[in-house]
């Protein structure tokens, strides 16, 4: 064993000698199985001595030899997959598990389980994988999308998404973090799929599921912070974190001394998810919390390593940043980080004051006119370094140079339904019929949509936030939560405090979970939805995502077109009137008028019965042209007299 240990810890690369065989390990450090026993490796540099505890051999010590590199290796002959184990640090005599462990079946605390990625049988060969061209999105948080909460139970439902009109999946967090139940923005495995929802194969399996019935899979991976509980990487390394603090504490170490190890540490997990779980892309949360100056910013590297482990196949990569540093989405040979999208707020902002008439805490510097909803539509972002009163500097970068595709736009999103007092999604805070006219919006805009678990079928269940920590912890995240919410003066009400949920209670996770109820009978917002799928899939202008033949019009205090140039007069007009009925038939906008041999017919309205609403008169010609309020109508250019 100690001739298998001397040449595992001076190989260079993956491919491990052992008397003139090979093993060839998928990743550079963890537990690797092959035909003869597991390979284990870690990255311990603070530390002089390390033992394997097999924890399921009645706690057999097995030494580790250390390379000059911290790096510390053993040989198991004869382990196999399922073999529970931790480390014994130097003197210390708490056991820890691996930090690149691929399953932590008792949790954070407890050990670690050998895994062998290359058990699962894969039935996807046919997925060419995912490009950002006609992507459709839907949020999901596996815990509270089924009641099981679930993997397999997530997976049942996949036919019905793909159905629906929607392309791909982007799965909240996943990695394994403390306690019951949680959002998964806390993780501290980062290599480890949650016990809480299933094991790795069970990961696996949601993934091919979802190819067989046509949709791609994109994970949700933060990669600025660490949870507060369950995170050991100090007892193994003293790189991991800088001394300058971010959001939720010290900052991750991305450009000082050491930072090297820490870099290639999420560089490979990205390539990890890609790899071992055959995902189509990832989306990097709050990327303006990973501070690096190095000359190659990390963000390029994650990115580069993710689409390398991809191979022939396509993925995506999206990135949320809240400042709106456009140049995210540029190219690394422009100057960018390489990412193909980037979340919208702004676009929620101005629709959600646009549908509710609210205007407080950061929703204050959005006055949800039409030519903000226009210019949303138009350019993406509205704050493209203007100052933002509201933060008291500037905001965002110059983005008019992105193309449409590159920005993801929603009504709904699991921060911006869970920051209010109770979790409420957009149609409960506004009419039904303007609630359908952004929905039309939102679907047939140049840009990429991306839809909320149970927004299609209008949930009534809320979205809280929700977390399982310890007694300590958990009275610092209600502190948090409440001064977040803060910030919103309505909640600052006595009467609306006192009737918050307890984001560590069980009862916040529990009424966060979809009721499958409501998804197999609330019809009418399933086919408003499916029918403008079927439209953004179909029609080719609207398929065309092309925000530079498109221009738009305020048509009163709360109405407004836009205008979709076609190829030889084939235009279309989507006009939305928030407010009161509207007669535009006199209206001084060039942009009503019809192509010249061509009249407007309708081709879709957000008043259909079918979709809940109460009719629209007929469309005989442009002179009879009259919006209702709270709807939406799509005209296209018919040659006149077919």
């Amino acid at each position: 064993m100690a001739v298998h240990s001397l040449l595992r810890a001076v190989a260079d690369d993956t491919t491990i000698s052992i008397m003139g065989e090979h093993i060839e390990r998928r990743r550079r450090f963890g537990a690797e199985v092959d035909a003869t026993g597991v390979d284990f490796r870690l990255s311990a540099p603070r530390c002089r001595n390390v033992n394997l505890i097999l924890e399921s051999e009645a706690g057999r010590l097995v030494p580790m030899e250390r390379s000059g590199r911290g790096e510390f290796s053993a040989f198991v002959p004869g382990l196999r997959a399922g073999a529970l184990y931790r480390f014994l640090l130097d003197d210390d005599r708490v056991p820890y598990p691996d930090p690149v462990s691929r399953f932590q079946p008792e949790g954070p605390h407890g050990p670690s389980q050998v895994v062998d990625p290359t058990r699962y049988e894969w039935h996807d060969g046919a997925h060419g994988g995912v490009h950002l061209e006609g992507q459709v999105l839907y949020e999901l948080h596996i815990g509270t999308f089924t009641p099981e909460g679930t993997f397999l139970a997530a997976a049942r439902e996949l036919a019905a998404l793909a159905e629906l009109g929607i392309t791909t999946i982007e799965v909240m967090p996943v990695a394994d973090f403390p306690g019951r139940f949680g959002w998964g923005y806390d993780g501290v495995c980062l290599y480890a799929p949650s016990r809480l929802y299933g094991t790795p194969d069970d990961f696996r399996r949601f993934v091919d599921d979802a190819h067989r019935v046509g949709l791609g899979v994109v994970l949700d991976v933060v990669y600025n912070h660490f949870g507060p509980d369950g995170c050991y990487l100090t007892r193994f390394s003293d790189s991991f974190f800088a001394k300058e603090k971010n959001e939720w504490g010290h900052a991750l170490n991305f450009d000082r001394e050491g930072a090297q190890e820490v870099r290639a540490f999420f560089t490979e997990n990205a390539a990890y998810w890609i790899d071992e779980f055959h995902l189509d892309g990832l989306r990097l949360d709050a990327t303006q919390e990973m501070h690096d100056t190095s000359e190659t910013h990390v963000v390029t590297e994650i990115v580069r390593a993710a689409r390398a482990a991809a191979g022939r196949r396509s993925i995506v990569v999206f990135a949320e940043n809240e400042p709106q540093h456009s140049h995210f989405a540029q190219a690394p040979e422009q100057g960018g980080k390489g990412v193909d999208g980037l979340w919208n707020d702004d676009f929620h902002h101005t629709a959600f004051v646009a549908a509710t008439g609210h205007r407080e805490a950061y929703y204050s510097d959005t006055q949800g006119t039409p030519q903000e909803l226009v210019s949303a539509v138009r350019w993406g972002f509205l704050f493209q370094g203007q100052r933002y009163a509201w933060q008291g500097k500037s905001r965002g970068e110059p983005a008019l140079d992105l193309p449409a595709k590159s920005f993801v736009t929603y009504l709904e999103n699991h921060d911006q339904v869970a920051n209010s007092a109770f979790g409420r999604r957009l149609h409960q805070l506004t009419s039904p019929g303007r609630a359908r006219a952004l929905m039309v919006l939102l679907l047939l805009a140049p840009a990429t949509p991306l839809l909320f678990q149970g927004q299609e079928f209008d949930a009534s269940t809320p979205f809280l936030f929700f977390a399982d920590h310890g007694e300590e912890l958990a009275a610092l995240v209600v502190a948090g939560r409440a001064e977040m919410l803060g910030q919103f003066p309505s909640v600052r009400d006595e009467g609306i405090r006192r009737r918050l949920v307890n984001p560590a209670s069980p009862d916040a996770f529990e009424r966060s979970k979809l009721d499958p109820r409501e998804r197999a009978t609330k019809k009418e917002t399933t086919s408003l939805v499916r029918s403008l799928l079927a439209l953004r899939r179909t029609d080719p202008v609207f398929r065309a995502q092309r925000a530079d033949r498109l221009h738009g019009a305020v048509l009163g205090d709360e109405a407004f077109l836009l205008r979709y140039l076609g190829e030889s007069g084939d235009d279309r007009l989507v006009l939305v009137n928030l407010g009161r009925d509207l007669d535009v038939r006199h209206a001084a906008e060039p942009l009503l008028a019809a192509p010249r041999g061509r009249q407007w017919t309708r081709l879709f309205s957000s008043e259909s019965p079918e979709f809940g609403g109460a009719g629209t008169p007929p469309l005989d010609a442009y002179e009879h042209l009259r919006l209702h309020g709270h709807s939406a109508l799509v005209l296209t250019a018919s040659p006149s007299g077919g």
